[in-house]
This record gives structure tokens, sequence and C-alpha cells, in this order.
């Protein structure tokens, strides 16, 4: 099992990374961040993109679906961004965040590499 700091570090080894956040979604505060830039307000991501997972959420309920979010991804023209909600012991209100640079990322393998992180991430 890893903790925060481990998890985070191993979320910016993922080629392309340019930041990396755990996020309680409940208030929309970061947990932790590593990364960022001038132009990537780590702090701020979290806080917008928890209103992201919370209108998912609330869409899914008005529509009745009894299913869970694996990853959302946000495609911009120079980046992804994917967020992970976090589904097992102890991660109930959390998700991941991770930009990433989209000329050097390679998706398939960024969203397979979060997965892993999930499975190993003890908060």
């Amino acid at each position: 099992m890893a903790g925060i700091d481990v998890s985070l570090k191993d979320m910016m080894a993922i080629d392309g990374a340019v930041g990396a956040v755990v996020v309680d979604y409940t208030s929309g505060m970061a947990l932790g961040a590593l990364g960022g830039s001038k132009d990537l307000d780590l702090q701020v991501a979290a806080a917008g993109n928890t209103e992201v997972i919370k209108a998912k959420l609330r869409t899914m309920e008005a529509l009745q679906l009894k299913d869970g979010i694996e990853d959302i991804l946000i495609t911009l023209g120079t980046q992804y961004h994917i967020i992970r909600p976090l589904t097992g012991r102890g991660g109930k209100g959390l998700f991941l965040y991770l930009a990433l640079d989209r000329g050097r990322a390679n998706l398939a393998l960024a969203r397979h590499g979060l997965r892993g992180i999930e499975e190993r991430l003890d908060v």
C-alpha cells in the first residue's frame, strides 16, 4: 500500500504528467499536490474539478443510472485532464486528478497507470 506522497510521485512519473492532485470532493480541498505551473494552479484545479465530479454524480442520479464513474477525461488543445474517483476502502469522497501534456502523453497508458495507483493508494 502507498500513501498520498508516494502516489503523487507515481502519478508524476507517468509520461507527460504536468500536475497531480489527490482531492477530497466533499470539500474541494487538495490533500496533496505535486507539479503544476504558473499556468496550472493545482489548488484551483482541485476545487474546479470537484464541481465536475459533483455535477456528473447529480446527473447520474437524475438519470437513475446505477453505475459508478471510472474516470472523466477532459481533452484540451494541449493537455489531457483525467479525473478518477477512488473506489477502494477509505477512498470514498476522494479523487485523483492528473494533468498531462498531450504531446508527450499516451492516454491509454496514463489511464492504466492511474488505475494501478488507485489500487495501491491507502488513505
